[in-house]
């Protein structure tokens, strides 16, 4: 018997270091219909990320990171948009990561990514993130032109980056920010639907890069770079969960319910008043009628 959609354990990566993505099937849509019973379902579930978000910033003990990684046109830009569409912009960031800067280079890699990492009260969103380190750098061998000294590029190197994001994310979430890591997972079939979409549709064109096509020749290579990445890197404070996304509509519903159990599992309220803010607050009720 298939999972329901909202199960969301079901989409979680083991932490025992032995997951294999080729078990996880991509076009996988539970027992959602299509896309019209799959937007009803994300409209309750934008409505109710949207109170946790306004507890989560009034409380202010905790704040969320949400990761999103995929190969191209795996849908991390709309699953942003429909996501998030209803929170108030006030306590959520969202940062794309592009080619490092000249400053950024001179500084650990993981500096550009904790200047951004969100305040307590907010959702922070990386559009790609710090595990681009171990995904594109290392499918195209670039950590040889980072500027590194000779004694640390080994054959440890990713093992080494490996531990670093451990440490990184738990570090965050000892300090109350909570980690949500979102692999989008599209077949080969399905990136190639979507990449003649780009080139057909006059409203899509704007989104075509060659570069994308170039990239899609590093198919098999991201896909081990992907699975060594999750297996390496799912841990029990940080867990990553791989979600099927050949079929957009289903693949947002995961993330919204996945983002909607970590946010209800932190225990959040309003701050409780103190007796001067009560008496102020009666004062008020007074004075207005």
């Amino acid at each position: 018997m298939a999972p329901s959609w909202n199960e969301s354990a079901f989409y979680k990566v083991p932490c025992d270091g032995k997951f294999q993505l080729k078990q996880r099937d991509p076009g996988f849509h539970g027992e959602i219909s299509g896309k019209e019973a799959a937007a009803e379902l994300l409209q309750g579930g934008v409505e109710q990320l949207a109170a946790l978000q306004d507890v989560l910033y009034a409380d202010g003990r905790w704040g969320a990171l949400v990761v999103l990684q995929a190969i191209d046109a795996a849908g991390k830009d709309s699953t942003i948009k429909h996501v998030m569409s209803g929170v108030n912009p006030q306590g959520v960031k969202v940062h794309s990561f592009k080619k490092p800067s000249a400053e950024e280079m001179a500084h650990t890699w993981l500096w550009r990514y904790s200047q951004r990492a969100p305040a307590r009260g907010e959702i922070g969103i990386f559009n790609r993130s710090y595990y681009e380190e171990v995904l594109v750098v290392k499918v195209h061998n670039l950590a040889a032109k980072q500027g590194l000294p000779a004694s640390v590029l080994g054959p440890d190197l990713y093992q080494q980056r490996y531990a670093d994001i451990n440490a990184f994310e738990e570090h965050l979430t000892r300090n109350g920010i909570a980690v949500l890591k979102f692999f989008l997972h599209i077949s080969s079939d399905e990136q190639c639907r979507r990449f003649r979409k780009r080139l057909e549709r006059p409203d899509k064109n704007w989104k075509f890069s060659l570069t994308d096509l170039e990239e899609r020749a590093h198919w098999d290579a991201y896909q081990q770079a992907f699975e060594e990445m999750l297996r390496h890197t799912s841990t029990k404070h940080a867990p990553w969960y791989c979600v099927p996304m050949n079929k957009k509509w289903f693949g947002r519903l995961v993330v919204t319910k996945t983002i909607i159990d970590r946010l209800e599992s932190l225990g959040l309220h309003y701050p409780t008043l103190t007796p001067a803010q009560q008496q102020a607050l009666e004062q008020g009720k007074a004075m207005l009628a």
